[in-house]
């Protein structure tokens, strides 16, 4: 068995709508792939071509994980090739985030959804090998 790829992350919501205007700030291109809305079940397959998140709505859970402070995941990475068109693109949209520095970064961003769960986005040097 080999791995193909990295397919998609799944995420309840408080608020299947704002998570999703959320991530379409995000990431512009992204498209509802798949959508399911009988009453009870509503779940949202939101992203592009390669990867989505599955987004449940679960306006009656509470979060149970406490990012840097239990155990779980504390952050999803993704790749990007434009840091400073990412911060502007946040700031425009009043999305806060924090940055830190690495040697083989130009741009490390992160960002919180609206359920708590944090995003960074990764702007490698053009030199870095691994990028």
């Amino acid at each position: 068995m080999k791995l193909q790829r990295f397919e998609h992350i799944n995420l309840a919501c408080r608020d299947i709508d704002a998570t999703k205007t959320f991530y379409q700030t995000l990431f512009p291109d992204w498209y509802v792939r798949a959508e399911n809305n009988d009453g009870q079940d509503h779940w949202i397959h939101f992203g592009n071509d390669q990867f989505y998140l599955s987004l449940n709505h679960k306006p009656d859970f509470k979060r149970v994980h406490e990012i840097y402070e239990t155990i779980g995941v504390n952050h999803v990475g993704f790749v990007i090739d434009d840091g400073d068109a990412l911060k502007k693109r946040l700031e425009d949209y009043g999305i806060d985030y924090y940055t830190m520095n690495a040697a083989e970064t130009q741009h490390r961003i992160y960002v919180t959804d609206p359920d708590g769960n944090e995003i960074e986005f990764v702007d490698y040097n053009p030199d870095y090998a691994l990028r």
